[in-house]
């Protein structure tokens, strides 16, 4: 998954992690996230490095110096509008999988470098087609004008089974 960036939804102000299916149909994934995660992700999508460590750039620290490394985040389901992840870690004594919130995984995701993913059948689920793009359009600000436009009449019970 690519990570667009973060979003605020109106009119009830809510941030939205964007993420978009890197594959051929390029499907889009809105994750309705907390202020403080999407401050998190933004501050680390930026390059802000503050003064001292903030809780996730704290546990990026600590994981390194326990000489684990983030392999991958994989969203893995949304169950009664609660998004769902898992943090694959590889360490000395071999993987390790911790269940993680989706905002928490994408923002030490993002300060360790490690890619994103997202399961199939939660695409299938929760992610919505990713608008035509003519001849012309293909820039990614446009492309981020119409999910504008889409997250202003999303709500989380279009996430609802």
């Amino acid at each position: 998954m690519e990570l667009l960036g973060v979003r605020v939804e109106l009119p009830a102000n809510t941030p939205v992690v964007m993420l978009r299916e890197e594959a051929e149909r390029s499907r889009v994934l809105p994750i309705l996230i907390g202020g403080p995660e999407a401050s998190a992700i933004h501050t680390a999508l930026e390059g802000i490095t503050p003064p001292r460590p903030l809780t996730h750039d704290l546990s990026v620290t600590v994981f390194q110096a326990l000489g684990a490394t983030l392999e991958r985040v994989v969203i893995t389901e949304v169950r009664d509008h609660t998004f769902f992840a898992e943090l694959h870690f590889s360490t000395a004594t071999g993987q390790t999988i911790v269940s993680s919130r989706p905002s928490d995984a994408i923002a030490l995701a993002v300060r360790s470098g490690a890619p994103i993913f997202a399961e199939e059948s939660l695409l299938d689920e929760a992610a919505v087609e990713a608008p035509e793009v003519t001849a012309g359009e293909d820039d990614e600000e446009t492309i981020l004008d119409e999910f504008r436009d889409f997250l202003d009449d999303i709500t989380p019970d279009d996430f609802a089974e």
